[in-house]
Order: structure tokens, then sequence, then C-alpha cells
């Protein structure tokens, strides 16, 4: 029997590594960095969260908003059964709550998650409320799960590093949110920047909600230095990307950010990764996150698009 559990739970965390291979490439590279079981535990983390997405984002999500709902609320009856007992015929949420248990990720983060998530599929434009909810349970709280995981085997600094677990989670969306810009207005008729009119974005719109981007990034970055060596590399690896991301949206035209998708390259990925590696070596733990870094960085990408329109 405890043969059979043990194989069910490692067919259970391959799914999970299943759907994070096939959705992000950016979030791979940097949970490549992680050690075990902290990466198969993140792993199982955003596995769910993927599929929570795809419910609310995907073409059922689009078109049938009712049945997605309906789907939407079984997941959280199943991953809130499964945190208790410790079993799910769905692979991802048993993965997910094997980590939970493990980790003492409880309700109180999965509850406002799929609160998020729910309101996907009903509100279609935010007010400053809204959205600091949203931003709360779709990202916040996903970012604390993770800080449950890296703090396993000293849960009394969790506390301390919370905020800076929040603020990173909402730099990571608010990120997503400006680059998904196009998609989120065209595809689903979404609008989440309060007071914004995505469809006649302006350029102080972008600075000013950058800003608020960086602001989060510097704030988290003080909390990354004090995660414990397993999980800090691979977090400032992270928030490296998306500041290098955050960057090139800055030095983006609005008009471009209303049409395409902003990416970050993969060599430029492989950089910011090996300059993270090779300076946690350095046990010097700093992210190039520093404002002089952002404005060099979005200088450097503005020349580059000049010359090349020239």
């Amino acid at each position: 029997m405890a043969d059979d559990t043990e194989l069910y739970d490692r067919v259970a965390d391959a799914a999970a590594v299943t759907v994070i291979t096939h959705y992000s490439s950016s979030f791979g590279l940097a949970c490549r960095l992680l050690r075990q079981p902290t990466r198969q535990r993140v792993h199982n983390v955003y596995a769910l969260v993927r599929l929570a997405d795809e419910i609310v984002d995907g073409p059922l999500g689009v078109h049938d908003p009712v049945r997605a709902g309906v789907l939407l609320d079984r997941l959280e009856q199943e991953t809130v059964e499964a945190m208790s007992d410790g079993y799910s015929s769905n692979l991802v949420v048993h993965a997910f709550a094997s980590t939970a248990r493990a980790c003492g990720i409880g309700a109180d983060l999965a509850t406002p998650f799929f609160a998020s998530m729910r309101a996907d599929l009903s509100v279609h434009d935010h007010d400053a409320l809204s959205f600091e909810r949203y931003v709360y349970g779709s990202a916040e709280v996903v970012g604390l799960m993770c800080l449950r995981i890296f703090v396993a085997d000293t849960p009394d600094a969790y506390d301390d590093l919370a905020p800076g677990a929040r603020r990173l989670g909402a730099a990571f969306q608010k990120v997503n949110f400006l680059r998904d810009l196009a998609d989120d207005v065209d595809a689903r008729g979404r609008a989440y920047f309060p007071g914004v009119d995505p469809d006649h974005l302006t350029e102080a719109d972008k600075h000013r909600i950058l800003d608020d981007i960086d602001g989060d990034l510097a704030a988290a970055a003080v909390a990354a230095r004090h995660l414990p060596a397993d999980s800090r590399r691979a977090v400032v690896a992270a928030q490296a990307l998306f500041t290098e991301l955050a960057a090139r949206l800055r030095a983006t035209p609005t008009a471009t950010i209303r049409a395409t998708r902003v990416r970050v390259p993969g060599p430029a990925k492989a950089r910011i990764a090996l300059t993270v590696i090779a300076r946690d070596l350095q046990g010097t733990h700093r992210a190039p996150n520093t404002r002089a870094a952002r404005i060099t960085s979005a200088a450097r990408i503005t020349s580059a698009a000049r010359k090349k329109q020239s």
C-alpha cells in the first residue's frame, strides 16, 4: 500500500512538471535554480495556478463563463478537500495538496486565489479597490505560498519575509497586465488598471504603472536577500527577469504595447540567469534591480530600437 501511495505521488508530481514545462519558459528557467524538494513543490503550486488560469483565460472562460465558473468552483472544492485529507483523483490538485500539507499552505491563501480567478469571469473593468483585491488573490498569495515552501524548515521567518513576497508577486502580475494588454482587451474584454483606457494608453500612464512596479521590485529585493540560500538564487533570477521586462516595456512605445506582447529574448534570459548565479557564488546576493540599472537598460534598448528604425 505504501508503495502504491508513493507511486501515485510521483505521478502527480510528474504531471505538475509537465504542466509548467509547456506553459512558462521564464518560470522554468528560474525554477531550474532551485534544489529539490523545493523545486518540485514550487512546480506543484504553479501547476494548480495554471490549471485555474486555463479555465478562466482559455476558450471556455471566454465563450462560456457560466460553465467555466462551475468548473472553477469544482476545482476549488477539490483543492480544499485534498488539502484536508491529502488525496485527489486530479493529479495536479493532488500534487498541490501534498505540498500544501507539507509546507503549511492553508485555505487562507487558497480561497483568495480562487476568488480572484472567479472575478475574471464577470469583472471586466476594475476600480482601485477591486484591483487591489484581485492582485492580492491572483498573485500576492501565490508569492506567499512559495514563501511557505522556501521557509518550510524555518517557519518563524515567514512573517518577516511575507511583505516582500507579496510585493514581488504584485510586481509580476502588474508587469504581465501591461505586456498582455492587447490580448486581455481584444481576446477577453478585460481592462485591469483602474482609470486607464487601454485604447488610449498614454506614456504618462505607462510610466506611472512602471514606477509602481519598480517600487514593488525594490521592496522585494530587500526581502529576497534574507531567503534561504537554496531559494534565494531562483527568486533573484525571477526578479531580474521581470526587471528586464519592465525596462523593455518602459522603452517600448505605448502603441506597440497595445498591439503586441513584449518579450525578453532567450539569450537575454540566459545572460540574466548567469549574472545572478555568478553574483550569488561571489556572495553579493544582489539582483540587478537598482534604478540606475533599470534606466541604463531602458536607454540601451531605446537606442537599439532607434538604430533599427533608422
